[in-house]
This record gives C-alpha cells, sequence and structure tokens, in this order.
C-alpha cells in the first residue's frame, strides 16, 4: 500500500540546485543526498539524458526506498550530431574550463562550412521514481551557437547560447533568463503530475 510523504529526496550534491527545484516544488520538502548522507558514486553512463536521470533516481530509490528526483541535462548541437549531449560538462575532461567547452564548440563549428546551421538545445530531462514506478518530464530551449562569446550574466554555456534576438543567455537579465530555464519548465511539468497523484491518492485515503 502506497503512503504518503511530502519529502522528496534530490539526487544531487548542489546545493544551487536544490534551492532553485525547492521554490517549484513548494508543497514538498526537497532533501539532497548530503542532507540524508548519501555518498554512493552512480556512473552516468548512459547514452542520454533521460536514461541517466532514471538510472539516477532508480538507485537512489533502491537503496533508500524513498520518494525520488533525479535530472540530467546539457546541450546539444544538430551540425555535429547532437554533440556534446550526455558529455556535455566532461568532453574536455573533468577539469576543463567553461571558457575552454565553449572556445572548443565555436572553433568545431567553425571548422564546418560558413553557412552551416548553427542550432543548439538546452535539454533538461527530470525522473521521479516511487514505489508506484517512474514519473519523466523535461525542458528544452532552442538557440544557437555564437560565432563569439558574449554576456557577463550567465554561467557554463550561457555565453555563446544566442537566441533568437541575437542576445546570448549571458546577455539577458536573471528574471528573462529564469522563464527560459529548461530546468525550470521540465520541473513545473514534473510537480504538477506529482502533485495530481498525491492528490488522487490523499482524496482516497480519506475515503477510507
Amino acid at each position: 500500500m502506497k503512503t504518503f510523504s511530502n519529502e522528496i529526496v534530490l539526487a544531487t550534491h548542489n546545493s544551487g540546485k536544490l534551492l532553485a527545484l525547492q521554490k517549484i516544488f513548494s508543497e514538498y520538502k526537497l532533501l539532497s543526498l548530503d542532507d540524508i548522507g548519501f555518498n554512493l558514486d552512480i556512473d552516468e553512463n548512459q547514452p542520454s539524458f533521460l536514461g541517466n536521470a532514471e538510472k539516477k533516481a532508480t538507485a537512489v530509490f533502491q537503496a533508500i526506498n524513498r520518494p525520488v528526483l533525479a535530472d540530467d541535462s546539457g546541450l546539444t548541437i544538430d551540425a555535429l550530431g547532437g554533440f556534446p549531449g550526455v558529455m556535455t560538462h566532461r568532453f574536455l575532461g573533468e577539469n576543463a574550463s567553461d571558457e575552454e567547452r565553449n572556445l572548443e564548440l565555436i572553433h568545431r563549428l567553425d571548422q564546418l562550412p560558413i553557412h552551416t546551421d548553427r542550432t543548439a538545445r538546452f535539454v533538461c530531462c527530470l525522473v521521479y521514481r516511487n514505489e508506484e514506478g517512474i514519473t519523466a518530464s523535461s525542458g528544452e530551449i532552442v538557440g544557437r551557437i555564437a560565432r563569439a562569446p558574449r554576456g557577463q550574466n550567465g554561467f557554463g554555456f550561457d555565453p555563446i547560447f544566442e537566441l533568437a534576438d541575437g542576445r546570448t543567455l549571458a546577455e539577458l537579465s536573471p528574471e528573462e533568463k529564469i522563464k527560459l530555464d529548461a530546468r525550470r519548465l521540465a520541473a513545473e511539468r514534473l510537480e504538477a503530475q506529482i502533485r495530481l497523484s498525491d492528490l488522487r491518492y490523499r482524496g482516497h485515503f480519506k475515503n477510507e
């Protein structure tokens, strides 16, 4: 029998990610892996963002038997066959800087014919795992890779991710950027699904 809890373990040690998602999952209490003392290393070796998110969520759930939320995200570039994809944060090695990764991607595109489509996508997949199974959601924003980094307001690939209006994500204000955030879009969709499921459960529980 399903037992209801408003606590969800977020499969991350990143306090910033925890804070951002807690604002969206406001009816729940999110706990990080640090909060529960979970230190198992999970190899993210799946070929897709969804696969990695499912693997993390399932591994943590099986270890603690509590509802778990996990994500995987990254950048895909059409002209490079979806690269860097699941290797987004490590295609130049674990110790490469954001600037080094950005310049390498620009360099790879610059080696292609000048009229090559530079379309790119930020993708985030979120997975919720509990005793009933898996619920998944995704968010995506589409832009293109700029020919040079621009902007001071971002991090990661923000300075080279150019929107339709010609600005990079690093040239947006924080308020403008959050409206486009792929993780926020995925989280809002998933939170709505989870909340509806829990409301149905609690309604049924009260009638027993």
